[in-house]
């Protein structure tokens, strides 16, 4: 038993010493001196052609320290007035003290801070040095960022809805790697998105999931169609042509599809609240377009489905005045993204172009254009 003790004391005062120890180090590693950076821009606008072209860069002063380290150094990024509370980092080895940044890895740090895309944010750029579990920071520097809005095959989740539609939709038949995607904006397993189909008779309509872009795993309808699925399941049959809304809970192993076709009605219109006039879908751009209508400045419009207002697109809070050229977000009220009831205006009346972009359910993408 006193040997016992003896063993417990000695490993006991074994934690004690390096415990101490730990303290003691870290209570000299103490910042001498404080990093410095700068940037040889302080406005950049990004561009998704140009992705692997570098478009700033920076250059800095490392921070000096008590004791010799070796540190792990960064540039990070944060909205303005935010504090660093949601940021991004770009890592830099430790022998450089300058670095270049790509209009990609740029973009992508900007849209995890939650930037903008295609408007100016006002951005924050520090050093950031860490020594173990301790971190330095040096100077902030201000920064001007127009982002673009990321392609979706780089950002969100997908899955994908081959079949024998595909085809007269811009795509091709059964090729999982060719066909619409349904994205996932949360990134939660569960998929949404729209499909156009032309023709519903006989087998020219079918249509699958698959994932990864290939068939192995792909699901379809498990026989009993009442919206559950399994894997290698029988081909979906819609119920008519036209455009289909979509939502699949991949985990959950069920889907559903529902007719949307959408049209344009208010008292912007030749036709007022009476009746729509509705989008044509063209298979070389994969967009809804309207491709003449007249509008007046003296009224709003909005984009429903089914000559009905059940499912409807519409700017996120208030009335929007568009701008000719120029492509905005547009919001499902299905998803639940719209507050009150908003519509859409324009500041002088003509005749336009009307184009919906709806194959990115994280960015459904509305632009018209003056003729």
């Amino acid at each position: 038993m006193k040997n016992l003790f003896k063993i417990l004391a000695l490993v006991f005062t074994g934690f004690f010493i390096i415990s101490c120890e730990k303290d003691e180090d870290q209570a000299v590693i103490n910042e001498t001196s404080a990093g410095k950076i700068s940037a040889d821009k302080s406005a950049v606008v990004l561009n998704e052609l140009n992705a692997n072209d570098a478009i700033i860069t920076f250059t800095w002063t490392k921070p000096t320290f008590s004791i010799a380290v070796v540190p792990n150094q960064k540039v990070e990024f944060g909205i303005k007035g935010d504090g660093f509370k949601k940021s991004a980092t770009v890592d830099f080895s430790n022998d450089m003290t300058s670095g270049s940044v790509t209009h990609a890895t740029m973009n992508a740090a900007m849209f995890a801070i939650g930037a903008v895309p295609d408007v100016v944010n006002d951005i924050e750029v520090r050093l950031k040095t860490s020594v173990g579990s301790a971190a330095f920071y040096s100077n902030v520097i201000a920064l001007k960022v127009t982002p673009y809005t990321p392609n979706p095959d780089l950002v969100y989740p997908k899955i994908n809805v081959p079949g024998a539609y595909a085809g007269a939709a811009g795509y091709a038949n059964w090729t999982p790697s060719n066909s619409p995607n349904l994205f996932s904006p949360e990134k939660n397993d569960k998929y949404r998105g729209f499909i156009f189909i032309k023709d519903a008779s006989g087998d020219n309509g079918k249509y699958k999931f698959a994932i990864n872009q290939d068939w192995p795993g792909n699901k379809g309808d498990d026989g009993t169609n009442t919206g559950k699925l399994k894997v290698d399941g029988s081909d979906i049959v819609p119920a008519a042509a036209g455009t289909y809304y979509m939502k699949v809970d991949w985990a959950a192993n069920t889907y559903s599809a529902v007719l949307a076709n959408f049209g344009i009605i208010g008292d912007a219109t030749p036709t007022g609240w009476g009746s729509d006039t509705d989008f044509v879908y063209n298979p070389a751009t994969k967009t809804y377009v309207i491709n003449s209508i007249a509008l007046s400045n003296t009224g709003v419009f909005k984009f429903r489905a089914n000559d009905d207002w059940a499912i409807k697109f519409q700017p996120k809070d208030a009335d929007q005045t568009l701008v000719s050229g120029t492509g905005v977000q547009s919001y499902l009220s299905l998803e639940g993204t719209v507050t009150g009831d908003p519509g859409y205006k324009v500041s002088q009346a003509g005749n336009y172009k009307i184009e919906l972009d709806l194959h990115n359910s994280a960015y459904y993408k509305l632009t018209i254009t003056k003729l």
